[in-house]
């Protein structure tokens, strides 16, 4: 019978490892499930964490937890998921329960240190379903659209009651997400490469220009962080 010391110890090493992916001081988001089944998101810090022993969380803000801080107690399931830097639309991502809460130095939730911590990693083949409102501008004039799904090389638009526009395959195209993050607007211009109409909306499918990629990968971190994707 094979020892099972070493397995154990690569175990660890490779949750630490992941673990140290998720830098300290750096923005996550926790979901948090109520005893009623239901679940709540919260953005906060990644403090750190100390193999096979705890991971340190910040607790949120008490005015954004309102009614749920009631449920940041020992025992409560928190699912926690953190961009990994230096990684395209890549996540680093765990389930743990909370330990114990600390209130000095600072409010600190001590979470158990998790059994396994998934990698997830977006190719550019990749599409993401999402449901994002987005501006699309036409001959000067701003339509309602909606980002149905994405990925890091081009997304599927859906501009409303747009069945009476005019565009063509290879026309460039202006799309703007408004107040995507702390207010801030984010430019997603982009080539037409399909055309279709669908009742009285026109569905369009786009490739974004190379000089965008580094907005495009921030609204996919924050969906796949936001969305659990």
């Amino acid at each position: 019978m094979m020892p099972t010391l070493p397995t154990k110890i690569e175990t660890i090493e490779r949750l630490s490892r992941n673990l140290g992916l998720m830098q300290a001081g750096s923005t996550v988001t926790i979901d948090i499930s109520t005893p009623a089944g239901q679940k709540v998101k919260f953005r906060t810090t990644f403090i750190g964490y100390l193999p096979k022993k705890y991971v340190l969380v910040q607790i949120p803000d008490s005015n954004r937890l309102g009614n749920f801080s009631r449920f940041i107690v020992q025992g409560t399931a928190v699912t926690v998921r953190g961009i990994i830097e230096g990684h395209e639309g890549a996540v680093a991502a765990f389930i743990s329960t909370i330990k114990q809460t600390l209130q000095l130095p600072s409010r600190i939730m001590v979470l158990d240190f998790p059994q396994t911590v998934s990698i997830q990693s977006l190719r550019a083949a990749v599409r993401i379903d999402t449901e994002i409102p987005a501006k699309v501008k036409i001959e000067q004039e701003y339509w309602q659209a909606q980002i149905t799904n994405i990925s890091i090389s081009g997304c599927q638009i859906i501009i409303q009651n747009g069945d009476s526009l005019t565009i063509a395959r290879d026309d460039s195209l202006h799309m703007l997400v408004e107040d995507f993050q702390e207010k801030e607007n984010l430019m997603l211009d982009s080539v037409v490469r399909s055309v279709k109409s669908i009742n009285e909306n026109l569905s369009l499918g786009v490739k974004f220009q190379p000089e965008i990629r580094e907005n495009v990968i921030k609204l996919i971190n924050h969906i796949i962080i936001n969305e659990g994707v």
